[in-house]
């Protein structure tokens, strides 16, 4: 099944930057599909970590409210820039429970992905983090970002 959905997505992906409909060239990118999963398959590259199909859909929602939080921060730090005083940074850690380094991972890209703030460091099961300002800290100390990162032990493959 994995590799049938990573053959439809590299379909989809050629088919969407070449934009040609002619016969040829669709079979043509056909046959480059396949030996592209030919070769993936053959180099033993295709794992359960390439792409974790199995959370695919929390990994949607997750990239919306992802948005949704780079946005707001956005706007947070524009009104940092127009009223410097309020600049204070923080320097602090954040429990990083979830069961997997790719769960881990995810939510220390996603705290520096997310202006105001960046991940320093990760060690174990603890990140410190570099905020901006005290609101930003608040913000992550809510846990709702931890909360919002799909974890592999929450989905069964």
């Amino acid at each position: 099944m994995r590799i049938i959905i990573t053959g439809s997505l590299i379909f989809l992906f050629w088919f969407l930057l070449s934009g040609h409909t002619g016969a040829l060239l669709i079979g043509l990118g056909i046959a480059s599909t396949v030996l592209c999963l030919f070769l993936s398959r053959r180099m033993n590259i295709i794992d359960h970590e390439s792409w974790p199909f199995h959370l695919s859909f929390r990994l949607l929602r997750y990239y919306l409210y992802l948005a949704k939080e780079i946005v707001a921060a956005n706007i947070s730090v524009v009104k940092n820039i127009l009223r410097p005083s309020s600049i204070q940074p923080v320097v602090f850690t954040l429990p990083a429970n979830k069961h997997t380094q790719l769960s881990k991972v995810i939510y220390a890209n996603s705290i520096t992905l997310t202006p105001g703030t960046v991940a320093l460091d990760m060690n174990g099961d603890e990140i410190k983090i570099h905020a901006l300002d005290a609101s930003a800290a608040a913000d992550l100390k809510t846990g709702d970002m931890a909360r919002a990162v799909p974890d592999n032990e929450e989905i069964t493959p």
